[in-house]
């Protein structure tokens, strides 16, 4: 009787760790997010989380295309690194499902130079690089031309290219470039248009360094994206009050001062 005591005990303890076990991972979020400020502000709601019960992992990304296709494929829960018109782009490009549950900031893109201080001085034939995706190439044209820089055709599409800029009077050179190697770009070009997590990336102040920059007012506030299927999870409801939380509102005013704006 004994041994088959001390044998139900240890069975039933097993039972219950392997439980506890199923428990913390189901609490486990991965989430992708670019370095600076996605990762940082992740990593400063990490301990608020933890007493939720939810266990954050924070998996940094350089590129724009890794975070969507692993969140689609299940390999992430979620990720924070993208505005809803490039959500949207990427969705119908690759054939994605994938939703936005809360805009959490703000980053607006400028315009950047190593090699004049003031967007009067640029030359006739300046170089100036942008972002080669749809939405993010489409948004840099748009502050050239709201800028008075370039005319495009319609100075409200969201994904304006090279190809629909009508007028270029000082017969600008536009290429177009992956979004993380703008920075490193500044030395070769005359200006920059460059996305704000790099910048901040890059050590370089948008408040300061930033030549021309967009408003407070713009349709790209990045938010937290995850899939149909767990998008109302406890998880991520809990993951999504904490990221626009008054907490995070009062980080990302100290931490970023202006750089990065709250969007809620």
């Amino acid at each position: 009787m004994k041994k088959w005591s001390l044998g139900f005990i240890s069975l039933s303890l097993m039972v219950i760790l392997a439980a506890c076990g199923n428990n913390n991972a189901s609490n486990t979020l991965k989430v992708g997010a670019s370095s600076v400020p996605h990762a940082e502000i992740l990593k400063h709601i990490q301990p608020a989380l933890e007493k939720e019960g939810v266990n954050l992992e924070v998996i940094e990304f350089t590129d724009y295309v890794q975070p969507n296709t692993q969140l689609f494929e299940k390999q992430l829960d979620a990720n924070f690194f993208q505005h809803q018109p490039y959500l949207d782009s990427e969705n119908e490009k690759r054939k994605m499902d994938l939703v936005s549950i809360v805009a959490v900031h703000i980053e607006p893109l400028g315009g950047y130079s190593s090699n004049i201080k003031s967007i009067d001085e640029l030359p006739d034939g300046a170089k100036i690089a942008i972002p080669n995706d749809a939405t993010n190439g489409g948004r840099a044209l748009s502050l050239l031309a709201n800028n008075g820089l370039i005319t495009l055709n319609d100075p409200n599409k969201v994904e304006a290219k090279i190809s629909d800029i009508t007028e270029n009077p000082k017969n600008f050179q536009i290429t177009e470039h992956d979004a993380a190697i703008l920075p490193r770009q500044l030395e070769e070009v005359d200006l920059a248009i460059i996305n704000t997590n790099f910048v901040l990336d890059a050590g370089l102040d948008p408040v300061n360094d930033a030549l021309i920059i967009e408003g407070k007012d713009n349709p790209y506030a990045n938010t937290l994206v995850a899939r149909p299927d767990n998008k109302d999870s406890e998880a991520i409801q809990k993951l999504a009050d904490a990221l626009t939380s008054e907490d995070v509102k009062t980080f990302i005013e100290a931490e970023y001062k202006g750089a990065v704006i709250p969007a809620f």
